[in-house]
């Protein structure tokens, strides 16, 4: 593999596989993870049938009335949750210019009468839902399911490749911080689509619907100007690792900077954004560090990391 490529890698190899075929898929995602940051992943289990639907609802949703949109607006939740409309968020705040998407937060769906929720902890909030739409409810729900399962089971494969037990992270996921962010970008190749950033958490999944845009600049490329174009495979996934875990593993895991230009045809994805726990110890893995490569980091817990990076991406929360 060149510093250049991004890998194609098929999960049934570690869902039904042996023990030895678990072990090489979770070499091969080592490597990905240390080279690029950056995987596709086919073979999820997660059938097409209900791919389509939820690109289906988030068309539906995006082109519902601005007003019904701003009912549920992202400045009427201090969690993370509802819309976020076009110029209101800057990924890369240096650039001085503004991302031209547009955007809808689902979280961990929790009732009003939560322990947590009713506690005002952070990022335990109900989530903002449109009215009269209950189709886009309940698939987005379900969509966060799968996610979150699919999520838990690539951790097993990190924990493998790690040199720890392979239910190592279980316990730190077990109601996690995770994101499911439904995205439009609209047609007109004018500005960012998205500003060049990392994400945030522990791993993202994307959905896409194959109009190109996104890229990445894997660390062979840093300071050059260049980047290179994510492919699209059809039913796969495109993988990434998050500053969360690369913290976790001591910068062995690399989180790589990413954008999407402004498309010329219009473009929609699905990322589901996988953060750990809010109590969750984020602290340099034992596997990770030594005499040699001390820790890098300082310990920080998963509510903690989340909340310093969201505030210096919007307004609303500072």
């Amino acid at each position: 593999m060149s510093d250049f490529d991004i890998p194609v890698l098929d999960f049934s190899r570690f869902r039904e596989g042996d023990a030895a075929a678990r072990a090489g898929f979770a070499g091969e995602l080592g490597r990905a993870c240390r080279d690029t940051g950056f995987f596709l992943l086919k073979n999820t289990g997660i059938l097409d049938a209900q791919r389509t639907a939820m690109f289906t609802v988030a068309r539906d949703f995006f082109a519902l009335p601005a007003e019904a949109k701003e009912a549920v607006a992202i400045a009427n939740s201090p969690h993370n949750r509802g819309y976020v409309a076009q110029q209101v968020e800057a990924l890369d705040p240096a650039s001085g210019v503004a991302d031209a998407k547009e955007a809808f937060n689902v979280g961990l769906d929790l009732g009003a009468d939560h322990p947590e929720v009713v506690a005002g902890k952070p990022f335990r909030g109900v989530n903002l839902w449109p009215a009269g739409e209950p189709t886009f409810k309940a698939e987005c729900l379900g969509w966060y399911d799968a996610c979150l399962r699919l999520g838990a089971e690539l951790h097993e494969a990190f924990a493998i490749d790690l040199g720890l037990p392979e239910d190592w992270f279980v316990d730190k996921f077990q109601a996690p911080l995770a994101t499911l962010r439904l995205l439009r970008y609209p047609a007109g190749g004018e500005g960012i689509g998205a500003g060049a950033h990392s994400d945030y958490g522990s791993v993202t999944l994307l959905a896409t619907d194959g109009v190109a845009g996104l890229q990445v600049q894997p660390r062979a490329l840093r300071g050059t100007g260049e980047w290179l174009d994510v492919p699209s495979v059809p039913g796969a996934f495109v993988v990434n690792i998050g500053d969360c875990l690369e913290r976790w593993t001591n910068d062995v895991y690399v989180s790589t900077p990413h954008r999407v230009l402004a498309p010329k045809a219009e473009r929609f994805s699905i990322a589901f954004f996988l953060d750990p726990d809010p109590d969750a110890e984020v602290a340099a893995l034992p596997t990770c560090t030594g005499p040699d490569r001390p820790a890098r980091h300082a310990p920080t817990t998963g509510a903690q990391h989340l909340a310093e990076r969201l505030n210096a991406t919007y307004k609303h929360r500072s």
